[in-house]
């Protein structure tokens, strides 16, 4: 089972300078939207999110030793619904479809719910994205509105604990 092998480590900056370089490839911009436009805002983000106040939670998503990738949630609060968005990317695409995203969202929702005391989380993936939406569903997502923003169709997924 692929959930085995995968493990969610605390993130790094090196992970963090690494992950900024691994997501500026272009099949991955085209369905990872990122709101550093440098590395050094990128770092700028992960010292932020090291921070005992920060409202972001980060993991780096390792395969059989290999990091392949990160997962976190945003916008933490626990007064609001969702408590928290969702975000993952594997950027390694040799293991694109492989189930690696899937696995790594099911382990990092159960780390949240108890490590954060989250009741619900969102997430946006655009809606042409159906890999993403995938992992989505086979986690208890369901999708409460589709949009469009900026010129794009996008969709809008919760799933509560």
């Amino acid at each position: 089972m692929v959930r085995q092998q995968i493990e969610l480590l605390p993130r790094t900056r090196e992970n963090a300078e690494l992950y900024f370089y691994k997501t500026q490839d272009e099949e991955i911009c085209a369905v990872l939207p990122s709101a550093n436009k440098t590395v050094e805002e990128a770092l700028t983000a992960y010292d932020k999110a090291s921070l005992p106040d920060a409202t972001s939670f980060g993991r780096s998503i390792y395969w059989e030793g290999r990091y392949i990738g990160d997962i976190w949630c945003y916008c933490i609060n626990r007064d609001e619904t969702p408590n928290a968005m969702l975000s993952y990317c594997i950027f390694e695409k040799e293991y694109w479809g492989r189930g690696m995203a899937t696995a790594a969202v099911k382990l990092f929702l159960g780390q949240i719910r108890e490590r954060l005391s989250l009741r619900s989380v969102g997430a946006f993936t655009y809606a042409n994205n159906e890999s993403s939406i995938r992992v989505l569903e086979k986690n208890g997502f369901v999708c409460k509105e589709r949009f469009v923003e900026d010129g794009r169709e996008s969709a809008y997924y919760e799933r509560n604990f």
